[in-house]
């Protein structure tokens, strides 16, 4: 019987992170109300598979396909239909801000049904609507996908996914999407929220073109007014390209699932000594099978045969001192602490308050 290890490993690590400041774009950290990226979505048919559409438990399909027809001037029964090459497919689209009409973009198809593939099939007229229900864009075209299905009597592979695609220039734009460039304020809104980068924002701004052109309304809006004479699309882009010196939080970034550790470029450590050591515990067991003498009454018995070593590493304290995050990171490689020992160790020094740096666990 194979012997069975158990290990336990018991680090040991302190850090102490502070926070730096370093210049944006206020285009880089924050964006202008209403310039923002809409959604369309819409309902439509993939036809022209080849044998790997919705079968007949998916009744909404056929029913779709017969009211097409319909439309068409071809009435069919529903309930007599059957059809292995169409697909039911959920049709969305991301349009980008101040679209017009005559635009073409993208869309992604995804089926709805129990379709195997979409590989090859053809999205037919699918109109596209807004959140206020109207009809915006029309969207057409060859399904391009990036997976595959191959099946036999007795076996199955997929690539990736088969029953989403993408239709490159698929969809056209067919109004203009509501947005009024006849305004004299704008706000700003910010990435991520933050009192000291809104008033930086604010001063900034202010510093270029005078009091009181922008107004701080709390952590994440900045309120602008466009001075009078001035061109809105001139003015917007002047603001945007000013550079501020931000000031970002010190933030240790942890994925537990993969093991993997991201020191923010604004992570720094104060000179501190580490020590790394692991107590190492190792089980083994081998059972013995155990024989009876020659013609006695006794039996064969498994008799449990259980080894145990303890092994402690022994490693001295390391100092570790450095402002970047490469000094960092080139302490932590000396020390030989891997990436699953630093997430422990750095969940440990929050909780015991040495740490001084957001610690965010994905």
């Amino acid at each position: 019987m194979a012997g069975k290890n158990i290990c336990l490993n018991i680090p040991l690590l302190i850090l102490l992170l502070v926070s730096v400041t370093f210049g944006e774009r206020i285009k880089d950290i924050a964006s202008f109300e209403g310039h923002r990226i809409n959604y369309l979505r819409g309902y439509g048919l993939v036809v022209g598979l080849k044998g790997t559409g919705d079968g007949k438990a998916t009744q909404f399909t056929v029913k779709s396909l017969a009211n097409a027809l319909q439309k068409m001037g071809i009435v069919v029964d529903p309930n007599r239909m059957t059809v292995k090459n169409v697909a039911a497919v959920f049709v969305t689209a991301k349009v980008p801000p101040y679209a017009k009409a005559g635009m073409r973009f993208d869309v992604t198809v995804s089926s709805i049904g129990d379709a195997k593939s979409l590989e090859g099939g053809t999205l037919m007229y699918t109109e596209l609507k807004g959140p206020d229900g109207k009809t915006y864009a029309i969207a057409q075209g060859q399904v391009i996908v990036g997976g595959y299905e191959a099946r036999g009597r007795g076996a199955r592979q997929v690539k990736n996914v088969p029953t989403v695609g993408r239709i490159p220039n698929g969809a056209i734009l067919e109004r203009d999407l509501p947005f009024d460039m006849e305004f004299r304020t704008v706000k700003i809104t910010l990435d991520v929220p933050d009192f000291t980068t809104a008033k930086l924002v604010q001063d900034a701004i202010n510093s270029r073109f005078g009091e009181g052109t922008a107004k701080a309304i709390d952590s994440a809006t900045v309120e602008v007014v466009i001075p009078e004479g001035e061109n809105p699309v001139d003015f917007l882009a002047q603001v945007e390209n000013i550079e501020i010196n931000t000031s970002q939080v010190a933030k240790v970034i942890i994925d537990g699932r993969t093991g993997t550790v991201v020191f923010g470029g604004n992570v720094r450590i104060s000179p501190v000594a580490v020590a790394v050591g692991s107590l190492i515990v190792k089980i083994k067991e081998r059972p013995e099978v155990v024989q009876p003498p020659p013609f006695s009454p006794g039996e064969t018995k498994v008799v449990p045969r259980t080894e145990i070593e303890v092994v402690e590493e022994k490693k001295r304290i390391v100092p570790i001192k450095g402002a970047s995050v490469e000094e960092l990171v080139n302490s932590l490689n000396r020390i030989g602490a891997t990436p699953r020992e630093i997430i422990s160790v750095l969940q440990a020094i929050k909780e015991a308050g040495a740490l001084k740096a957001k610690l965010e666990v994905l």
